[in-house]
């Protein structure tokens, strides 16, 4: 893997940096880091344009295990934290305006919820216990600790088919799936905690119950946060857990704005009652552009993890097959909120891969 390369995926710790930057300036600066996200990273990518380059297979096999890529979401995890509770240190002490409070509360969600979950959402599928146990830290973060038991367990099993809260449907808008995905996803990961507990004999109301734990530790953080806070300015600091749940909400909607994207109309074939063809690289939404995916850690290489779920983020690959999304994720989420617009460019693109895929193995 060229340099460029190597270091190019260190380049989503200048997002945090941008937003420590700008509430330390103040004012309208707190929204810089939203103007770098939205603005200058789409400008980028239609500068930069696109990276369709695949590494040999035998040289995917060595990088794949290569500790420093590793590392970068180690660092992450820890930073998240720490990030989390400088944060809250600071809406405990410091006196914000209320357009201040809204581009810091934005700009952290970016961080927490664009970078983090990205990283908590690869290291979730790893075998390794340290980066499972950093996976849940980072969600835990973020209130969504659920998504590890639904996304591994129940997304990537129902992809692209009707069971499945977080594939986005035709014609659906992005608002309308938030509140399926979002509600659904939760009771999908208690359905799928509650029968595994089920097989090993195990009682659904119990110690051993990860949903439980899910739900609680989120608002343990919180509660944590707010005491030391109140501790420290000797009164009730309310603006951390208003703060931390604000944050949390944005963070995982920018997620379910994600996912709506990556899946948006795709189905698979049903090749029996109940039955579907196996996931493959044309069952995601790709985005090849350079610059978004080394602040995205290659999650816009979206078809090859779908199709490959534990092969680690810098080995992905391009597959030319894919149906390709016009823009990377930045300028896509702008997109997705305005759902006439999001209508009018993406429908003519589903209607090209049903004509090309789904109706042509029909016919």
């Amino acid at each position: 893997m060229s340099w460029i390369k190597r270091i190019g995926f260190l380049t989503a710790f200048i997002i945090p940096l941008l937003a420590i930057f700008g509430f330390y300036l103040g004012g309208w600066w707190n929204y810089l880091t939203i103007g770098f996200v939205f603005i200058i990273i789409p400008l980028a990518d239609s500068l930069i344009g696109e990276d369709p380059e695949n590494m040999e297979d035998a040289d995917a096999l060595v990088i794949s295990e290569q500790f420093y890529y590793r590392f970068i979401t180690y660092i992450w995890a820890v930073f998240q934290l720490a990030f989390l509770v400088w944060a809250s240190a600071q809406v405990a002490s410091i006196s914000l305006e209320v357009h201040e409070w809204i581009g810091f509360v934005l700009s952290f969600a970016l961080v927490t919820g664009g970078i983090g979950i990205t990283v908590g959402h690869e290291l979730g599928h790893k075998k390794s216990a340290l980066e499972r146990f950093y996976s849940k830290l980072i969600l835990m973060t973020v209130c969504y600790m659920h998504f590890y038991i639904e996304h591994n367990r129940g997304h990537h099993v129902h992809v692209a088919t009707p069971k499945d809260p977080a594939t986005s449907r035709k014609n659906e808008g992005f608002y309308c799936f938030w509140f399926r995905s979002v509600l659904g996803s939760y009771r999908s990961a208690w359905n799928i905690e509650r029968a595994s507990l089920k097989r090993k004999g195990k009682k659904v109301w119990s110690l051993k119950n990860e949903m439980i734990w899910f739900t609680i530790l989120p608002v343990l953080l919180a509660a944590t946060l707010t005491l030391l806070a109140s501790i420290w300015q000797n009164r009730f600091v309310w603006e951390v857990p208003v703060f931390f749940f604000s944050q949390a909400v944005l963070a995982f909607s920018l997620l379910e704005i994600v996912n709506y994207i990556e899946h948006y109309g795709i189905v698979r074939k049903e090749i029996s009652p109940g039955r579907y063809e196996r996931v493959n690289p044309m069952h995601s939404w790709n985005s090849n552009h350079r610059l978004s995916n080394f602040f995205l850690f290659q999650l816009q290489r979206h078809s090859d993890h779908h199709a490959n779920a534990i092969k680690r983020y810098q080995v992905l690959k391009h597959y030319d097959e894919s149906p390709q999304l016009p823009s990377g994720y930045p300028a896509m989420i702008l997109m997705a909120a305005f759902p006439p617009l999001w209508f009018k460019k993406m429908n003519p693109k589903l209607k090209d891969w049903e004509e090309k895929v789904y109706l042509k193995k029909v016919g």
